[in-house]
């Protein structure tokens, strides 16, 4: 079967429980604020959510075969309601569509997640997938297990008015909070935690999760709005790679307030000012 062919393929459901555990270890893999997010779920658990469902995936010998190089390009995640620790939620997945140009593939993969309480979350991520590695950077010595940049509290503040600029976000990781996160996240991809692997897809070494760039951009737009439901929807793309230890920083702006809550644009930065790491589309909830 080739990768084309598994368009619409859909896996077996996975069994997500939100255990006070759970969201604990995500919480302090993340930086965010623990005493916030004791009786909910933080909106970047989607994320372990999205991992509860996607290994089925990536383990199918049609995927598993040309994925020398498998990088996260975008994710999308909409929001319905709070997800309250305690709950069990099915999350379902299948494959959207299949782009493929040589030794190189774009899946979308697609969830859907719910539980008793009704339907709590809707995802889509975009990979790449290649037989050959998919970049060509140089070889970089790895940080120490625990060098990291400063991080922020995500304290919740107010929502300034349109055009406003948003208060900055100061984040990094160590090598040591991408195993603790791949542990919370369930993100095992190894270019993450091995430098041989990484190095194999072209990588400079290691690099920082996608969706933990993603959980920080999700805290810097959920300051904005306190409670347990503080966001809608959220596109992210991501731009390139953040080395663990680099400082990065999350800005923005205030593009729309409307009755269905304020549209943000968000960008993280890495401090040596070479660009964006990550752009996103976050509207909070009204």
């Amino acid at each position: 079967m080739t990768l084309e062919a598994l368009r619409g393929r859909a896996v077996a459901p996975a069994v997500f429980a939100v255990t006070p555990g759970v969201v604990a270890r995500f919480v302090a893999a993340t930086g965010d604020e623990a005493t916030r997010w004791r009786e909910f779920a933080p909106p970047g658990l989607a994320a372990a959510a999205f991992f509860a469902a996607a290994p089925a995936l990536l383990a199918l010998p049609e995927v598993a075969g040309p994925a020398r190089s498998l990088l996260h390009t975008e994710q999308a995640f909409t929001w319905q309601r709070a997800l309250a620790v305690g709950e069990e939620v099915a999350v379902a997945g299948k494959v959207a569509s299949v782009r493929s140009r040589g030794a190189m593939h774009l899946v979308t993969f697609e969830v859907a997640a719910a539980g008793a309480a009704g339907p709590w979350l809707q995802g889509a991520a975009t990979f790449v997938l290649s037989a050959e590695a998919v970049a060509a950077a140089a070889e970089e010595v790895e940080p120490p297990p625990d060098a990291r940049g400063i991080c922020d509290p995500a304290s919740v503040l107010p929502l300034p008015g349109e055009g406003a600029a948003l208060s900055p976000l100061r984040r990094s990781a160590s090598r040591a909070d991408l195993v603790r996160y791949a542990v919370a996240g369930g993100d095992a991809n190894p270019i993450h935690q091995d430098h041989r692997a990484a190095r194999a897809a072209g990588l400079p070494g290691v690099i920082v999760h996608g969706l933990l760039l993603a959980a920080w951009m999700f805290q810097a737009a959920a300051r904005y709005r306190p409670g347990p439901h503080p966001l809608r929807d959220a596109r992210v793309r991501f731009r390139r790679a953040l080395r663990p230890a680099v400082p990065a920083v999350v800005t923005g702006t205030v593009a729309a307030r409307g009755e269905v809550g304020a549209l943000l644009d968000l960008a993280l930065e890495a401090a040596d000012g070479s660009g964006p790491v990550a752009t996103a589309a976050i509207r909070v909830t009204p």
